[in-house]
């Protein structure tokens, strides 16, 4: 069954089942990336002809959906693209993660960051900072390299081999300390690696004296949008600590992606 399918079968016992629809025909446009036969959409979503053609229509109409070809082959609207250029996505997922960043950071002790992927870095949009005398400060708004941060490598954790080259280059990547990664196929088997866990670490890779774990946030889909972790000094986290830290951001990552789903009963204190 398609990733529509599923949908459009989770969407049934909803109030508003034209709302449902048409939210359907945009993903399935969306998903595409080529332009999509009225027709097609129509088998889709399992209605008839003329129920789709009315539907695709509105959203037309509303500037979701476009015909660039003067038929009924359906691509995103200007609509789309506005909405898009004119919100702050970093800024909404920041709204809704800083009360898990603040439970994270208390949790364990520790300072506790957000971070997007923006092109080859990982920027980070918020944090909240231990209660230690001597703490990894706070760095909202800072770039760090993705290929040798915790961070980083929790946001490529579904990037294989070949799209590392892609967003990287062919390599050798630049060495920050000498425990560095440096050739993408040992970043790639990182990656892996971090599907498989959960959570990626950091072992003085971008910073001498610094250990980080993080894990990616991921939206409904599964796609990751995000990471989020903990920083410390080596005295304070002994690499004996990696599992429990790990599997608490873990932990944070997945309630902050549920909440973004919209889960009843989620929240992030308590």
């Amino acid at each position: 069954m398609s990733r529509l399918g599923r949908r459009s079968k989770q969407a049934k016992g909803s109030s508003i089942q034209s709302l449902d629809r048409g939210l359907l025909i945009l993903v399935a446009v969306a998903e595409r990336g080529t332009p999509v036969p009225l027709a097609e959409l129509s088998e889709l979503l399992g209605v008839h002809y003329s129920s789709a053609s009315r539907l695709a229509s509105t959203l037309k109409r509303r500037g979701f959906l476009a015909c660039p070809s003067g038929r009924k082959d359906y691509i995103l609207g200007p609509t789309i693209w506005r909405l898009s250029r004119e919100y702050n996505w970093g800024n909404m997922l920041a709204m809704v993660s800083h009360g898990y960043l603040k439970l994270l950071a208390r949790q364990t002790g520790e300072t506790a960051h957000l971070a997007v992927r923006q092109g080859k870095e990982a920027l980070f949009i918020d944090h909240v900072t231990s209660n230690h005398v001597i703490a990894v400060s706070g760095r909202t708004g800072e770039l760090v390299p993705l290929h040798c941060t915790a961070h980083g490598k929790a946001l490529l954790a579904d990037f294989d081999e070949r799209q590392l080259r892609a967003l990287l280059g062919l390599g050798p990547l630049e060495a920050r300390t000498d425990r560095t990664i440096v050739a993408l196929k040992d970043l790639a088997a990182v990656c892996e690696q971090v599907r498989t866990k959960g959570f990626a670490t950091d072992d003085e890779e971008f910073l001498s004296g610094i250990r980080c774990v993080a894990a990616p946030v991921r939206d409904g889909d599964g796609s990751v949008i995000g990471s989020i972790g903990i920083s410390a000094p080596l005295t304070r986290f002994p690499v004996s600590r990696y599992k429990k830290c790990g599997e608490q951001v873990l932990k944070i990552a997945l309630r902050i992606g549920k909440a973004l789903s919209g889960a009843k009963g989620e929240q992030a204190e308590g």
